[in-house]
C-alpha cells in the first residue's frame, strides 16, 4: 500500500509573490503526488483550489509530513506554533528581508519543494522555553517560546522595577525597560538588539539579557540550560507585559512572578544545506570577510 504524503504550506499573504509562490509549491507538491492543506484563514488569500482546507488550531500539522512556510521569520514562529503540538517538521522559505530561521530563499523555490518530494532532508530539534506567571503563589498563565520570553514594561513613563532569580537565589534587581530570556535560536532576534550574544544553535543554554537596566551589573548572562530563570516584578512597580516570541501577550501585574525553564517540547526544523551556522552569520548579516586565508596547510 503506497504511503499518502500530506505537506501543510503557511504563507505570509501580505508578501509581494506570496500567492505565486504557493501556488508554484502547490503545483510541485501536486506533480509529485503529495497532497496540500493551506489554512482557512489563508485559504481566499492564496485562492488555490482542490486543496484542503484546516482550522488554525494546534492539530492543524497533525499527520503532515512537513510545514512548508512562504514568509519571513515572523511567519516561521506563526507556523511553529501550529507544529510543535505534533512535532511536525518546518521548513521555512524566505520572502522577507533576514529570514535567519529560514531554510531556503525564494530563488530556489523550486528546487526547494522537490528536495522536499525526495525527501532530501535532515531535521534537527531547537530548544524552546517554557513560562509560567504566578501570583500570590498560584500559576495564573503559562505560555512557550521558540525565540524568547520577555518581560517588558507596559507604561512608557515607567521603568520596571525587577528581581532577578537564577535557580532560586536572587541575582540582582534592575529598574530597566525589561528583560529577555532567549533561547540559542532566539540568541540572533531580540536578545541580539538588546546587545546579547550570539550563541551557536548546538549550545544549550538560557540566555537573559536586562533591557536598558539602569544597574552597575547588567550584563547579558548565559545560564545552564537546566536552570531555573524568575523574575520577580517588585509590588511598588507597574504592571509588565509577558511576550512570547513577539506573538503571544500576556499582562503580568505588579507583584507577579514569571519564571522561565527550558521547554519540554523543541521545535523541529527541517534542513535541505548542511551550511555551518558561521556561514549562515556572514551571509544574514553581512559580515566583512575579504582577506581570510584560511589554515595554513601543512
Amino acid at each position: 500500500m503506497t504511503e499518502k504524503r500530506s505537506v501543510l504550506l503557511v504563507a505570509h499573504t501580505g508578501r509581494p509573490g506570496a500567492v505565486r509562490s504557493a501556488q508554484l509549491v502547490l503545483d510541485r507538491l501536486t506533480e509529485a503526488g503529495i497532497s496540500a492543506r493551506v489554512l482557512d484563514s489563508e485559504a481566499e488569500d492564496l485562492r488555490c483550489a482542490g486543496v484542503d482546507v484546516t482550522p488554525v488550531c494546534g492539530a492543524a500539522a497533525e499527520g503532515a509530513e512537513m510545514v512548508i512556510v512562504l514568509g519571513g521569520d515572523g511567519t516561521l514562529l506563526r507556523a511553529a506554533e501550529l507544529a510543535r503540538p505534533s512535532g511536525t517538521p518546518v521548513l521555512g522559505v524566505n520572502l522577507g528581508h533576514v529570514g535567519f530561521l529560514a531554510e531556503a530563499e525564494r530563488a530556489d523555490l523550486a528546487a526547494t519543494v522537490d528536495k522536499v518530494a525526495s525527501r532530501a532532508y535532515d531535521v534537527e530539534e531547537r530548544m524552546t522555553v517554557d513560562v509560567i506567571v504566578r501570583e500570590n503563589g498560584d500559576v495564573t498563565q503559562s505560555g512557550w517560546a521558540l525565540n524568547e520570553a520577555s518581560v517588558e514594561k507596559a507604561s512608557r513613563q515607567r521603568m520596571l522595577e525587577v528581581i532577578a532569580e537564577i535557580d532560586g537565589r536572587p541575582l540582582s534587581r534592575w529598574g530597566c525597560d525589561g528583560v529577555v530570556c532567549a533561547t540559542p535560536t532566539g540568541s540572533t532576534a531580540y536578545a541580539f538588539s538588546a546587545g546579547g550574544p550570539v550563541v551557536w544553535p548546538e549550545v544549550e543554554a538560557l540566555l537573559v539579557v536586562p533591557i536598558s537596566a539602569h544597574a552597575l551589573f547588567a550584563r547579558p548572562m548565559v545560564v545552564s540550560p537546566r536552570s531555573v530563570v524568575a523574575l520577580e516584578l517588585l509590588p511598588n512597580t507597574s504592571g509588565g507585559v509577558l511576550w512570547c516570541d513577539g506573538r503571544r501577550q500576556i499582562e503580568v501585574p505588579p507583584g507577579a512572578r514569571i519564571e522561565v525553564r527550558r521547554g519540554e517540547r523543541p521545535v523541529r526544523l527541517a534542513r535541505l544545506h548542511q551550511t555551518p551556522f558561521t556561514d549562515r552569520l556572514v551571509t544574514k548579516f553581512g559580515l566583512p570577510v575579504a582577506g581570510w586565508r584560511g589554515r595554513v596547510r601543512d
